[in-house]
């Protein structure tokens, strides 16, 4: 179970309260709902989340998106794909084929309205289900925090911040 006060610590008081009381009940509710319900899972889940949204402040990528333009490992066909569907939600779900399935998955159409997934809600459960939909969770049991990394982030940018707040969390956790 995470708490308001855990994330405030975690993140030397980097966090606001209000964005800590505010994804706090999100993510409980979701992580349940998707089995991240271990301390190698939580852990690995969190450190990731903290990173690729810095510190659950940013539900939309900084970067315009114009890197994935045409990315068709993405799904990005279309010209301006890179810039619709750049990256979104607390784990910064990136590409027109995982808007498609996310659309799929929860019956919001996000190719439409991809700033849907900018929402609290959205951007948590969206995560959720991309851990899941990703597996995870197995790799996070193994532990293979740097193969959880490479699958969500594509290579390991901001390793040292995310295995700092792993290891943070496999010691704070129960």
């Amino acid at each position: 179970m995470i708490t308001p006060e855990l994330l405030i610590k975690l993140c030397n008081g980097k966090i606001s309260t209000s964005k800590a009381n505010l994804f706090t009940p999100l993510l409980n509710k979701y992580m349940v709902e998707y089995d991240i319900n271990n301390k190698l899972r939580v852990s690995a889940f969190i450190a990731n989340l903290l990173v690729e949204s810095g510190r659950l402040i940013y539900t939309e990528e900084l970067a315009s998106g114009h890197a994935y333009e045409f990315r068709k490992d993405l799904g990005n066909t279309i010209a301006g794909d890179g810039v619709k569907f750049k990256g979104r939600g607390l784990i910064q779900i990136t590409g027109r084929t995982n808007y498609q399935l996310l659309f799929k998955a929860f019956n919001q159409d996000f190719i439409k309205f991809p700033e849907l997934l900018e929402q609290p809600d959205n951007a948590t459960r969206s995560a959720c289900w991309f851990w899941s939909t990703h597996k995870l969770n197995t790799l996070a049991d193994k532990p293979d925090f740097k193969e959880v990394v490479r699958v969500i982030n594509g290579g390991h940018n901001g390793m040292t911040e995310r295995q700092w707040y792993y290891d943070e969390l496999m010691k704070i956790i129960e």
